[in-house]
């Protein structure tokens, strides 16, 4: 099975921290692989920004350097190489100061095309940025802008990020980025649910047992010290991508696939979760911070090795029990975890259904284990039904739990596209579909700030947690006092 491209229209990129690691890792590769694969139109360019003083054509060897370092050999087309480099410039910025947006506007000078503003930077400067835009006559009716997270630490200072940026752009050109949404499982998670009747109707309370987020990572704290031991897992990951998830799996069935239906539905998931403050903190939260062990790499340093200070309180992983308190899921418990160094790469969500209500087998049978359906998105993207059959042979009957596969690099020949391919040119599109609103930001955040200042008010330490393990023993004692455990992701 193929898919097809479908040509945008054309139009100017201009990244702000063209020179930094995320345009570096993921802008100038993912452009690459959609001017590869014939999705751009005449003329689209673009424009690298930042306070490096670079020349264009510095700025061109620093693109193409990015892809000779992360692009897969076989996509390497020299061609093609040359034909993308030749659309890159560069204009010295700096947002503070304003230096340079009057040079930005005469580089982009009187093109209609759509203009995609990407801030690739700080949040601290998002505001400056688009008050420079704008002082420079450069938010047209087709422009955007692109947001990366955090979108601030607190809903406070969330507002105060969303009404800097909302002062220039309206809503409709406001893209909050968050690039776990763009992944090709996320979305299949919306296929399988309203494209199958299979399972709608046993998506409930009746029929599931309990559900489990995972988002466990290998690395330590790479080039992120500074940021993350102010952010720690509950703001770096699970306000965003864990309950992003979260409203994708539990959401109501929206009225169309319109941005704003499907944002509406995910809306009120946020709205409906319990709150965890107080005394619930302690029962419900486990916070952990890795120590020295082993990872596939071999022996790695604990967290407070990396940062250089032995007392840092931060949270390099975090396990919650969630409830959503609406009709749809009244009890059912959603067990989230998060964390750097553990067992394995993997992000997945598992639905885990309820047992038979009686077993018409005897003993010699065996164990019958509750379905599951178990949704991978990374690695090897995919979707997993776990469910019981017979074991094949004469020897009576022996039931097995067997999983029914389905891998996406199996079943699709085309490559599958990294998720910030998709996810740039649904902004020149326009389609927000993907991309948080501002009252979902602001929700997440709500629900957020209670159990961090629980945290605070009830000196909730961290628990230490070798490297190369899935985190600490209260994650497991979290579940396991509920008659459940964490499904084996590796």
């Amino acid at each position: 099975m193929t898919s097809q491209t479908i040509p945008v229209e054309p139009f100017d990129f201009i990244v702000f921290g063209g020179t930094g690691d995320l345009s570096e890792r993921k802008l100038i590769p993912a452009l690459y692989q959609r001017q590869r694969a014939g999705q751009f139109s005449e003329p689209t360019r673009i424009i690298g920004a930042s306070r490096s003083k670079l020349s264009s054509e510095e700025f061109q060897a620093f693109a193409r350097k990015a892809i000779d370092e992360h692009v897969q050999e076989d996509d390497r087309d020299q061609a093609e190489i040359d034909k993308f480099v030749a659309r890159l410039s560069y204009v010295p910025v700096d947002a503070k100061s304003g230096d340079g947006f009057p040079e930005l506007a005469t580089a982009i000078g009187d093109s209609e095309a759509i203009r995609v503003f990407y801030l690739a930077v700080a949040p601290g400067i998002f505001g400056d940025i688009a008050r420079n835009l704008h002082g420079c006559g450069l938010v047209t009716p087709f422009a955007r802008i692109v947001v990366e997270k955090p979108i601030g630490r607190s809903q406070a200072s969330a507002r105060e990020l969303n009404d800097a940026i909302g002062q220039v752009f309206g809503e409709h050109q406001i893209f909050r980025i968050d690039h776990y949404l763009g992944k090709e499982t996320v979305q299949n998670l919306m296929a399988l649910r309203f494209a199958n009747n299979l399972f709608e109707p046993v998506w409930n309370s009746a029929h599931v047992d309990h559900v489990q987020i995972t988002v466990g990572e290998t690395v330590g704290l790479e080039d992120r010290v500074s940021y993350y031991d102010r952010a720690g897992a509950l703001r770096d990951m699970m306000q965003n991508h864990i309950l992003q998830l979260l409203c994708l799996m539990a959401m109501e069935p929206p009225a169309s696939l319109d941005a704003d239906a499907v944002r509406d539905e995910k809306l009120k998931v946020l709205r409906s979760l319990a709150r965890i403050n107080g005394n619930e903190a302690p029962k419900a939260t486990v916070r952990g911070q890795y120590k020295a062990g082993a990872s596939s790499g071999g022996a790695v340093k604990g967290y407070l090795e990396e940062l250089g200070n032995d007392e840092s309180q931060t949270e390099t992983f975090v396990a919650i029990k969630a409830e959503i308190a609406n009709w749809r899921w009244s009890g059912v418990p959603f067990y989230l975890r998060t964390g750097k160094r553990l067992a394995a790469r993997v992000s997945e969500i598992v639905i885990e259904f309820k047992p038979i209500p009686h077993s018409i087998f005897g003993e010699a049978a065996g164990n019958i284990s509750p379905n599951q359906l178990v949704i991978r998105l990374q690695p090897d993207e995919g979707v997993k039904q776990w469910i019981m059959i017979k074991d094949p042979g004469p020897g009576g009957m022996r039931l097995r739990h067997v999983s029914l596969d389905m891998s996406f690099a199996d079943s699709f020949e085309a490559r599958n596209p990294d998720a910030y391919e998709r996810l740039i040119m649904d902004v020149v599109r326009g389609n927000q579909t993907l991309f948080m609103r501002r009252d979902e930001v602001e929700a997440a955040w709500a629900w957020i700030d209670p159990i961090i200042a629980a945290w605070e008010e009830n000196h909730q330490p961290v628990q230490n947690y070798t490297a190369g393990t899935w985190g600490p023993s209260a994650s497991v004692a979290l579940i396991e006092r509920d008659g459940r455990t964490w499904h084996e992701s590796a």
